[in-house]
């Protein structure tokens, strides 16, 4: 009997201490939540109550950097909030959506807490904190220039594509167009058309649209080939139209157009394929590949949306043919026309590529700031005379090459073309580029779906902002 009793009592003490080891696992765990994960849960766009909950509250405004509305609230039916959007599909992609049906996209998203003014230094108290809850949301002022915006966006008329405009020296994005689009107004009513429509119009294309950027890409294998010494500005490389690789490949200009003895200057104006070939040869895996790394094609921006990363080819693998095509912007190789505009940002700035931002204030409801966004530096892929040398090359490609469309009369425009070929139907046309040459104040990327050539169609939608911008 003592003996039962005493296995009683062991048994006892050990769900004793089993129940207090889970009471302890729980305490420890909804203490996480409640300081850690909070923030997150509370803003997250799938929250439906923190959804059905900011219905009720007079959601902030979003503004452009000079002061105009892209998005404001006010009541409706039912005693509820409704969103406002004035500019509908031109800035649909970017500033995105929130809807108690359909969730929330873009900043909307991203600045959500600021926004619906769930975030506040009480929430970690839980329910308690809504106590102290604003009825007003703060306001989230943008980098982008409406103005710029539609210039940007009525350029690319009925074309499917994307603009990326950049301050080069601060980061700031001027400008994020991405066609073809929707228009938050209509939501409900044309959801499931916009939602299964295979023009993706859902997509932004500007961070999530992955392209090969074809000949663009000269510009940073022009940098790689002189900062590893392969070349310098006087060699001179012959062009006969065609390039044999091996036993089985041969790369060619289009048309077999021979472009005969060439510097590196001229080649870049006349986007020479036999010579950014051959570059890449000489450059070889391993230095291409880091060359890669060094302009950041293997990290995400950062930027204040869901951004694809660039698909980058597996060097250590690649054949001849293959590492001569990436020269040229080809082969496997995709990228986003962000990362393409901070490319062409770095040569208009001495050398660093900024962090790309979006939003650059958040006030309360009284204009008082809460919180300011600097600029910060992202990468120094390249040293200032080396940007400067390939930037004048860029000027020249303008000036004197497949680049002229770009051109403004009394401004210097530094640019460089793409024709990037694609197997799923016509080339898409490419220009990235930056103005004034000598003192940049915006880096643009362009991008043309199946529009053909970059120096034809992309170019000149480039000149309207470049034009916009600058006068």
């Amino acid at each position: 009997m003592q003996a039962m009793l005493d296995d009683l009592r062991v048994n006892a003490r050990r769900t004793s201490f089993l129940l207090l080891g889970v009471l302890a696992i729980l305490f420890v765990y909804i203490s996480y939540i409640q300081l850690v994960e909070s923030e997150f849960l509370s803003t997250n766009a799938l929250n439906r109550r923190s959804i059905e909950a900011a219905a009720q509250i007079k959601r902030g405004s979003i503004v452009d950097r000079n002061g105009k509305v892209l998005a404001f609230s006010e009541r409706g039916q039912d005693d509820r909030y409704e969103r406002r959007y004035p500019y509908g599909p031109i800035l649909a992609n970017i500033i995105g959506y929130t809807d108690i049906k359909y969730g929330t996209t873009g900043i909307e998203n991203s600045y959500n807490g600021e926004l619906s003014g769930v975030i506040n230094p009480l929430h970690f108290f839980g329910p308690i904190a809504n106590l102290w809850t604003a009825k007003t949301g703060n306001n989230v002022i943008m980098t982008i220039d409406t103005n710029l915006e539609e210039v940007a966006y009525k350029a690319l008329g009925n074309r499917r594509g994307a603009v990326v405009a950049l301050d080069p020296k601060s980061g700031a994005v001027l400008a994020m167009v991405s066609k073809p689009g929707f228009d938050p107004k209509t939501l409900d009513r044309d959801w499931v058309t916009i939602a299964t429509d295979k023009e993706s119009r859902l997509m932004n294309r500007a961070v999530q649209g992955l392209y090969p950027p074809g000949s663009t890409l000269k510009v940073m294998i022009a940098e790689a080939a002189l900062a590893e010494k392969i070349t310098d500005t006087k060699k001179t490389f012959v062009c006969e139209g065609s390039l044999k690789i091996g036993s089985d490949y041969e790369l060619t200009e289009a048309h077999h157009h021979a472009h005969g003895k060439v510097d590196l200057k001229e080649a870049l104006a006349v986007s020479c394929n036999i010579t950014f070939g051959t570059l890449a040869l000489e450059l070889g895996r391993d230095r291409m590949a880091e060359t890669f790394t060094r302009y950041g094609f293997d990290r995400l921006s950062g930027v204040d949306l869901v951004e694809m990363p660039s698909r980058l080819p597996d060097f250590g693998h690649l054949g001849d043919g293959d590492l001569a095509q990436t020269g040229i912007g080809q082969g496997s190789l995709l990228v986003t026309p962000l990362k393409m505009a901070m490319l062409a940002a770095v040569f208009a700035n001495k050398g660093v590529m900024m962090t790309p931002y979006l939003v650059g204030k958040i006030t309360d409801t009284d204009g008082a700031i809460i919180q300011e966004v600097s600029s910060k530096e992202f990468l120094k892929p390249t040293s200032q005379e080396l940007a400067q040398t390939v930037g004048k090359m860029m000027v020249a490609v303008v000036n004197d090459g497949t680049g002229s469309a770009a051109g403004l009369k009394g401004i210097q425009v530094a640019g460089k073309t793409g024709t990037a070929e694609n197997p799923h139907g016509a080339s898409h046309a490419w220009f990235i580029g930056f103005a004034p040459a000598n003192d940049p104040k915006i880096a643009v990327a362009v991008i043309i779906e199946n529009a053909g050539a970059g120096g034809e169609e992309a170019a000149p939608v480039a000149r309207e902002i470049f034009a916009r911008a600058l006068r």
